[in-house]
């Protein structure tokens, strides 16, 4: 495929690399896209993904995140190039949810929320 997405999947994938290998798989080889988004390993994202949404709002079930399983953008630039061969970061952007507008928004701010646009070559 041109483009692979995984979005706000790989914080809940127990074998990383083997994920990861398997959307490189799908990629094109030398000039195929894959697009992560996932949330980051921070104080403010345990605030506001754990204790926000699960626990305060109920936007999801309590229980379906864990802090420790969440991937900061080094270790996550680390994991993909080490698991898709020729696979390079082209860019990274924060992601919210506007609450007024009800919709995703990108940011430069990474301490929740994430995607990262990776090409093969």
């Amino acid at each position: 495929y041109d483009v692979v997405t995984s979005l706000e999947v790989v914080e809940h994938v127990t074998d990383r690399h083997g994920f990861l290998k398997s959307l490189g798989a799908l990629a094109k080889p030398k000039q195929g896209h894959i697009v992560l988004s996932t949330i980051n390993r921070t104080p403010r994202s345990y605030a506001i993904a754990i204790v926000g949404a699960e626990h305060v709002a109920r936007i999801v079930p309590v229980g379906t995140h864990s802090w420790d399983q969440f991937v900061t953008p080094d270790e996550l630039t680390e994991a993909v190039c080490d698991a898709i061969p020729g696979a390079r970061l082209a860019s990274l952007k924060g992601m919210w949810l506007n609450p007024l507008r009800g919709m995703w928004e990108i940011t430069s701010d990474t301490a929740v929320n994430y995607i990262a646009h990776f090409t093969l070559q």
